[in-house]
């Protein structure tokens, strides 16, 4: 077993859970970004996202002096011989990903190349950049007029934020596009410690690789759609959609995986990657329906909350001047990531009718300050105690762990309404009714509050 020396270019999610899972397994690595005050953060131990373990992940390793970060090209690219792209690729205007960051990279270690290098990209990036990637480095090579064999692989990454180091450290495959046999050997040598259990390294081409993290993201968002439609259709015919998902999912052809109907799917993948996707196959001339069907699906899935809010408080004098609380920002649990997070379009839409909100997310809480800003409309709370404070109605958009078992007895005495949202299908509709709740969920008939007495 080798001690490899990998250079990660791009210090975000990806680069940081790879470089820091890379080092702990005895890898000598160097993270590299073009952000110095970055740099200097993780330098001093401080990491700028929310991953559970992974700040003392990356402690240790920086002390053990098998992890370092850097903003200097020349000296990644002539310590290591292997370089990792893992920037961003953000979806431009007509929905393709944008590979610009992806490109200047290439340029970069290009620009500081000697000796043979395998370029490794770990970005979600279209069918075909792998090509041009080898064409930009080819053509700055040729530009340097210098000779320097290298070959790129395609190892998209599977990481679910919130659980991503035990999904790096125990993957349940690795995908990876090779062009020429010589690499693959390094690329087994590579991820050697993370395969010992049994061989999870599928290698294929190139474009099938580049495919394969598309497709699956693809697959993973069309459940997600397919539940929430058929949601709908279980609140018009009186049947309960989390009875219909354990049906479904005890067919072995099924399975359980993704199938909870809720507010919509957000984060930094499903919405990019099928926006993407789509692009992919219009700019080639191919209909992509059932990608369609799920992207709108889930923009109409994320406004449903507003919707049934609205229509509640339609015979209570309206929703304008009512005080919601919601619980959950991010898109998940287990992160601070609020891109394309369900809750922002609701929050959006509350505050358009005049709704004030009381606001709660255990871990994101300051990206959503940064994002939505002081407004007069919304109130900052520490829990989900305070901020059902004085509410009409409870809003659970994110399902955190700490809002399984609340003591809800410390709550209804202090609001003035007794409406309960449940955006995720969290909590048993008998047991909210009986605690006196007017319990409206996603594909579940509406349980509005009776007496005690009368559930008895």
């Amino acid at each position: 077993m080798l001690r490899m020396k990998i250079l990660i270019v791009g210090s975000g999610y990806v680069g940081l859970v790879a470089g820091a899972c890379f080092a702990e397994m005895g890898h000598t690595v160097i993270c590299l970004d073009i952000d110095q005050k970055k740099i200097e953060q993780l330098n001093a131990g401080k990491i700028p996202i929310y991953e559970p373990g992974l700040e003392e992940l990356i402690a240790r390793n920086i002390k053990a002096k098998r992890l370092f970060f850097t903003t200097n090209y020349q000296q990644g690219v002539k310590s290591t011989s292997i370089c990792i792209l893992a920037v961003g690729t953000p979806a431009d205007e007509d929905g393709s990903a944008d590979v610009g960051y992806v490109i200047q990279a290439c340029q970069q270690i290009a620009a500081h190349m000697e000796g043979y290098k395998v370029i490794v990209n770990k970005s979600t990036v279209p069918v075909g950049t792998a090509a041009l990637v080898e064409k930009t480095i080819q053509e700055q090579l040729n530009k340097r007029n210098v000779f320097c064999p290298f070959d790129v692989v395609s190892n998209p990454e599977f990481l679910k934020e919130g659980d991503a180091i035990a999904d790096f450290m125990k993957p349940n495959r690795i995908i990876v596009g090779i062009n020429h046999p010589r690499v693959e050997k390094v690329m087994r040598e590579l991820y050697l410690p993370f395969n010992q259990n049994h061989d999870r390294m599928i290698v294929m081409d190139v474009p099938s690789a580049e495919m394969t993290k598309y497709a699956s993201n693809a697959m993973l968002a069309t459940r997600i759609s397919f539940m929430n439609e058929l949601s709908l259709i279980c609140e018009k015919v009186g049947a309960d959609i989390t009875s219909v998902r354990k049906g479904m999912g005890s067919d072995e052809r099924i399975g359980y995986a993704f199938l909870y109907a809720g507010a919509g799917y957000g984060g930094s993948c499903f919405p990019k990657d099928i926006k993407a996707l789509r692009a992919t196959a219009k700019g080639l001339g191919q209909p992509s329906r059932l990608l369609e069907a799920v992207d709108a699906v889930n923009h109409s899935q994320k406004q449903l909350l507003a919707k049934k809010i609205a229509a509640y408080f339609e015979s209570k004098g309206g929703v304008s001047g009512k005080t919601l609380a919601i619980w959950g920002l991010a898109f998940k649990p287990g992160t601070d990531d609020i891109r394309e997070a369900p809750s922002l379009v609701l929050i959006e839409e509350l505050l358009r009718q005049g709704v004030h909100l009381r606001l709660f997310d255990p871990v994101a809480m300051e990206r959503a300050k940064k994002l939505l800003g002081e407004r007069e409309a919304i109130v900052w709370c520490k829990d989900e105690y305070e901020t059902a404070f004085s509410a009409h109605a409870i809003v659970l958009v994110t399902e955190w762990k700490q809002f399984r078992f609340v003591d809800f007895s410390k709550i209804t005495p202090h609001m003035k309404g007794h409406a309960f949202f449940d955006g995720r299908n969290q909590y048993r509709p008998s047991e909210m009714n009986v605690l006196g709740f007017d319990y409206l969920s996603i594909g579940q008939k509406d349980h509005l509050a009776e007496t005690i007495e009368a559930y008895l």
